[in-house]
């Protein structure tokens, strides 16, 4: 059967770096979440640590994807050389270990023309798509700047993954501050705030027409779809004052994959499978901040309603999305 995971974080030091040493209204909190526990030193290795890593989960593949926010909040001057050096390290670890690993490219998005460039740079290095975060800066994603990226991402057949970010900071003084300093910020991020960011991102780009215009994108959401799966009655009802082509729940269905980030929860795969189909779903375990053991896995994939849904979810799915082969060769598991 095998596993690919998809949503299986690194780190860059550099940009990791240049984000913390931005302005306060500018700066991206949530990397100190990086720090905690041995989470760092995962993040920054990408060989023989991680691969005995996955070998205990029991995972073949990992589509490797630069921890949030990546460059998003940088300047075009300092976000493009970041983007392509981030870039450069992926497609290394790759060749390294190239039945273990696939990546996801780091684009510059304050540079929109150098995005582009970037993702047709890193499509021809074979990597399997891009991960972006939300909106870029204050602009979000749907903004008629980046069309152009989300045009070529479709000509090319790279899926984007919209990841998480934390959201701006006004609204985190507003909507989660008043705790302490670590309350107010996991608040902001993995308990509540970087999935409405997420999920509002997605739903923008839905209600922007972004499906209509570019019919073959295919968009990956994580947490089982960043909420938007669980609030279809709500959201269906957009389409028809946004004028779009279609409704809401087949942009969801259609041109939308969705992983479990690690969140292995029976009770959420069989809603999900209410409102999408089982080759809309993708493994993850959203490494290392999630660490789900093997029997955890094995225990989750007896919950699917059948063998071609459970394979598809594993690996499958993966390796139509992503033109993920067979593992061959020396460096397989």
């Amino acid at each position: 059967m095998g596993l690919i995971a998809i949503e299986e974080h690194w780190n860059l030091p550099a940009l990791t770096d240049a984000v913390r040493d931005l302005p306060a209204e500018r700066a991206d909190p949530s990397i100190v979440l990086d720090e905690t526990g041995d989470n760092l030193e995962r993040l920054n290795d990408l060989d023989d640590a991680r691969i005995a890593a996955m070998d205990a989960q029991g995972v073949d593949v990992q589509v490797l994807s630069l921890a949030p926010p990546g460059t998003h909040p940088l300047d075009a001057a300092v976000a493009v050389p970041l983007a392509r050096l981030a870039n450069d390290v992926a497609a290394g670890a790759v060749a390294r270990h190239p039945t273990r690993f696939r990546a996801f490219a780091t684009l510059p998005m304050a540079d929109p023309d150098a995005a582009v460039a970037e993702l047709e740079r890193t499509s021809a290095l074979g990597f399997v798509g891009a991960m972006v975060y939300g909106r870029v800066g204050d602009v979000p994603l749907d903004d008629a700047r980046f069309d152009d990226l989300f045009a070529t991402a479709a000509a090319l057949g790279a899926p984007v993954f919209l990841h998480p970010q934390v959201p701006p900071k006004p609204v985190r003084d507003a909507a989660y501050g008043g705790f302490d300093d670590l309350t107010s910020l996991g608040l902001a991020t993995f308990g509540w705030g970087w999935h409405l960011e997420a999920a509002l991102s997605a739903l923008r780009l839905v209600v922007a027409g972004t499906f209509d215009r570019h019919p073959d994108l295919q968009l990956v959401l994580g947490h089982w779809g960043e909420l938007l799966l669980f609030w279809q009655d709500r959201v269906a009802s957009l389409g028809r004052i946004a004028g779009l082509e279609r409704p809401v729940a087949d942009y969801l269905r259609e041109n939308v994959y969705v992983t479990s980030s690690g969140m292995l929860n029976p009770a959420l795969l069989r809603h999900v499978l209410e409102v999408t189909t089982p080759d809309r779903l993708l493994f993850s375990t959203d490494y290392p901040f999630q660490r789900p053991s093997a029997t955890d896995v094995a225990e989750f994939l007896t919950a699917f309603p059948s063998a071609d849904a459970r394979d598809g979810f594993a690996a499958g799915n993966a390796r139509r999305l992503f033109g993920i082969e067979e593992p061959v060769g020396t460096d397989a598991r």
